[in-house]
C-alpha cells in the first residue's frame, strides 16, 4: 500500500510515518519501479500500536525499545509495565507538587480577601504577594 492509505489506516499523517521511518521506529519500505513506497499490510498495525503508546505518555523512544525487544522476537511486558510504572511515579510526583501549589494559592487567595485594599499602599508591590512572602518566610 502507499504512504497515504498506510497514514489514513493507521490514524496519522503522511509527514509522521516519514518521521517515523527517519527514525527508525517504522522500517523503511520496498519502492516501486516509479518510486513510490509500498507498505506492507502489518505497517498499520504497528503504526496504531505507536499511536497508542504515545496516548499513554511513553515517548517514541521507550516505543522503540518496546518494539526493538518484539522485533528480537522477545517478549516486552516486563520492560513495557517498567516503563509504564516509571510514568507513574512521575504523574504521583507532578500531582503532589501541583496540589502543594494549589493549597498554598488557597491559603494566599483567603488571605488575600482578609487584606485591607486600602492598605496597600507601596508603588512597587501588591501586599497579597508580599504578605505570602513574609508567611512564608515566618514558617
Amino acid at each position: 500500500m502507499r504512504i497515504g492509505e498506510l497514514a489514513d489506516e493507521a490514524g496519522v499523517s503522511t509527514k509522521t510515518v516519514r518521521y517515523y521511518e527517519s527514525i527508525g521506529i517504522l522500517a523503511e519500505p520496498c519502492r516501486t519501479d516509479s518510486g513510490y513506497r509500498d507498505y506492507e499490510p502489518d505497517s498499520v498495525e504497528r503504526l496504531r500500536f505507536i499511536r497508542d503508546a504515545q496516548s499513554t505518555g511513553l515517548s517514541l523512544s521507550e516505543i522503540q525499545s518496546v518494539l526493538e525487544l518484539k522485533d528480537a522476537g522477545s517478549r516486552s511486558c516486563e520492560h513495557t509495565t517498567s516503563l509504564l510504572d516509571q510514568h507513574l511515579a512521575e504523574i504521583d510526583q507532578q500531582l503532589a507538587t501541583l496540589h502543594q501549589a494549589r493549597d498554598e494559592l488557597l491559603t494566599l487567595a483567603q488571605r488575600a480577601r482578609s487584606l485591607d485594599p486600602t492598605a496597600c499602599t507601596d508603588p512597587n508591590r501588591c501586599q497579597v504577594i508580599g504578605e505570602a512572602r513574609l508567611h512564608r518566610d515566618a514558617t
